[in-house]
């Protein structure tokens, strides 16, 4: 009876063994069929609004997720009209962030930098746009940048 039970406690062992080395080894466990594409190209970015005017030495004040395929999602609060957005004006997103000319804003100097980044359609893309001070961000004229 001791070594039946020190042989299933030695089983169980190399049981749980084997199955954690099949999670942890790269590219088996879970991995997709090679040569099988998906149903949607991804279009997945991380936008960002940073003070200042450039984004890699300014701060960071928001950054929120878009994702587009297969459904809009993300973190970002419009994330169907941002979606819709730029797949209407994903070659000219600077026809987006521009604001809009019928608002009135100081001429202080203060830039604001928005940043788009990821994947749009299964190609990298790499964006950014910026104010000239707070006013401009906030009256753009879409909703990509509205968070």
């Amino acid at each position: 009876m001791r070594s039946i039970a020190r042989g299933l406690g030695l089983g169980s062992a190399a049981m749980a063994l084997t199955a954690l080395t099949a999670l942890a080894w790269p590219g088996t466990a879970g991995a997709a069929p090679s040569g099988t594409a998906s149903l949607y190209a991804p279009s997945a970015l991380v936008l960002g609004i940073t003070a200042g005017e450039d984004a890699a030495s300014g701060t960071v004040l928001r950054a929120v997720t878009l994702v587009c395929a297969p459904r809009p999602g993300g973190t970002h609060p419009s994330h169907a009209a941002a979606c819709a957005e730029l797949r209407a004006n994903s070659d000219r997103l600077d026809a987006v962030a521009e604001p809009d000319t019928d608002t009135a804003c100081t001429r202080e100097w203060n830039p604001m930098t928005v940043t788009a980044d990821g994947v749009w359609q299964g190609h990298r893309m790499s964006y950014s746009y910026t104010f000239g001070n707070p006013c401009g961000l906030r009256n753009t004229t879409g909703a990509l940048f509205g968070f």
